[in-house]
């Protein structure tokens, strides 16, 4: 009898072979390792998913305080608080989704090692994670902004509309760079312990603590090379009215995170064929 297979698992592919249809068709998968994600950073806490609320207040409060009011790095014209939320939110929603996709191979080595299912089920599934704490933190954001809308503090812009492809870049720059170190780890397990630090030393490139107009202009073309800068400048511009759009650099990050994220995709379909001999 004839038998037919919907999955082959052959020991050989191609180095282009990422196999995104399979991973469309494990979407159900995608969702059951999001549950279990979310569910599993909030478990066994006290106060459960509203850590999500008070990690970007506490820290806004410490950046309004030390950055805004001791070392005056706040713009005018905007409310500081206000001012450093909207870069933490942004932040914070790159730097979880990058950190948690650079664990990849060596936390998930337990259940690589025992079932097949597409490898980019994971850290796709882990910034989805990430977005549902992005979610929850927004709409903390959206309340202040809308008190101090009232109060005509902030004027908000039509570039609001650009919130759903400001997601989709930071998901995938940080899917690219996640998946990049994943897979160096596997091999070089020091980079797993820079990783945190990169990422902290990532951020004070990045106007996230501070407004860019104190970054000299001789230094501002490179400055601006970082795929993060034009993504806080135009999320601040959605929805503070603060600065202005530069087209062409968004464009620029853009291109460096799609060249990122394809070299990170044939680096993760290269090692993923023979990490469990190395983790």
């Amino acid at each position: 009898m004839e038998q037919h297979f919907t999955t082959v698992i052959v020991p050989k592919t191609g180095l282009f072979d990422f196999h995104l249809k399979e991973v469309l068709k494990y979407r159900d998968l995608i969702f059951l390792f999001v549950k279990r994600n979310f569910v599993s950073q909030y478990k066994q806490t006290i106060l459960g998913p509203a850590w999500a609320l008070i990690q970007p207040l506490l820290t806004t409060v410490v950046f309004t305080v030390v950055f805004g009011s001791l070392a005056g790095l706040a713009p005018g014209g905007v409310p500081s608080f206000l001012f450093f939320m909207s870069g933490n939110i942004a932040w914070a929603y790159f730097s979880g989704c990058l950190t948690s996709t650079a664990n990849t191979f060596t936390g998930n080595a337990g259940i690589f090692g025992k079932v097949y299912f597409p490898r980019l089920v994971s850290p796709i599934s882990t910034v989805l994670t990430n977005l549902i704490s992005f979610g929850i933190q927004f709409l903390l954001f959206v309340v202040f902004l809308v008190i101090y809308w009232i109060k005509g503090d902030v004027q908000p812009t039509l570039y609001i509309l650009m919130l759903p492809p400001l997601l989709l870049h930071m998901a995938m720059l940080s899917l690219g760079v996640g998946i990049i170190i994943s897979s160096l780890t596997t091999k070089y397990r020091d980079l797993k312990m820079l990783v945190g630090f990169g990422v902290q030393l990532w951020m004070y490139g990045t106007p996230v603590a501070y407004d860019m107009g104190i970054v000299p202009e001789k230094y501002m073309g490179l400055y601006m090379l970082n795929p993060m800068t034009p993504i806080i400048n135009c999320f601040r511009k959605a929805f503070l009215g603060l600065g202005s759009f530069d087209l062409f650099h968004y464009l620029i990050s853009w291109g460096v995170t799609l060249v990122v994220l394809f070299i990170g995709l044939m680096m993760f379909n290269k090692v993923e064929k023979t990490f469990m001999d190395t983790v």
